[in-house]
């Protein structure tokens, strides 16, 4: 039987909105681009890697906002997910091993490997990131460190626009600051028949108390896992 074709609403941010967008469309499935957060590089940083063994990354926004700042690539990068792997070998390092979890898993991988490490962890990040990497580092003996890059803002979406988009089939969620976002804009726009597809429990706990017509998430945050939700829970 032919798989019914849904409205898929994303959230994320771009650049990554679209990358999203397109694996969607691949699915048979409508795309709708509306992030809900937008990311601005913060100005006037200046990254020092004294003593720095390797690098930690939480997200492709990150690593997109290192890039940007360092040329450094030889040096060891430890990425919290496949999306972010791929982003941080599509910037030219040489050495990335992904932790395909969260910001936990990433921890504790890093750990398992403390002895390998010839100096400090830097995790080069948001302003306002999901978890406390440098803190679940240390708890673990690793030295670490953090350097914030980039803040994420929230999106104001228009009533109109807003009223459109909660009718959509499902809206994708990649991080819990979205979610909370999303949040405020189900509370002016209810759309109890909305299903909510996170990328891990952590995600989509801002929506605990939303009311929803369903509220899941993968066994491990890969975005293919994610996407796979959309039919499954059809």
């Amino acid at each position: 039987m032919a798989r019914r074709r849904q409205k898929i609403w994303i959230t994320r941010a771009q650049p990554g909105a679209d990358a999203t967008a397109e694996r969607v469309r691949a699915l048979g499935h409508e795309s709708l681009v509306a992030p809900l957060l937008a990311v601005r590089a913060l100005e006037d940083v200046e990254i020092d890697l004294g003593g720095v063994a390797a690098l930690a990354f939480t997200s492709a926004n990150g690593v997109r906002a290192f890039a940007d700042l360092s040329a450094e690539r030889q040096i060891r990068v430890f990425a919290v997910g496949a999306a972010t792997a791929q982003a941080a070998r599509a910037a030219g390092f040489k050495l990335v091993l992904s932790a395909d979890g969260d910001v936990e898993a990433l921890a504790e991988g890093i750990g398992q490997r403390r002895n390998e490490l010839r100096g400090a962890v830097l995790h080069p990040g948001a302003a306002e990131p999901a978890g406390d990497l440098t803190a679940a580092l240390e708890k673990r003996g690793v030295t670490a460190r953090q350097v914030i890059l980039y803040e994420t803002q929230p999106v104001k979406l228009e009533a109109e626009v807003a009223a459109l988009l909660v009718q959509a089939d499902a809206v994708l969620l990649h991080s819990p600051r979205a979610a909370k976002v999303l949040a405020a804009v189900l509370k002016a726009h209810p759309a109890p028949k909305l299903r909510v597809l996170g990328l891990s429990k952590a995600v989509v706990r801002p929506l605990a108390r939303t009311p929803l017509a369903a509220r899941v998430f993968p066994p491990m945050p890969l975005e293919a896992a994610l996407l796979n939700l959309i039919d499954r829970n059809s």
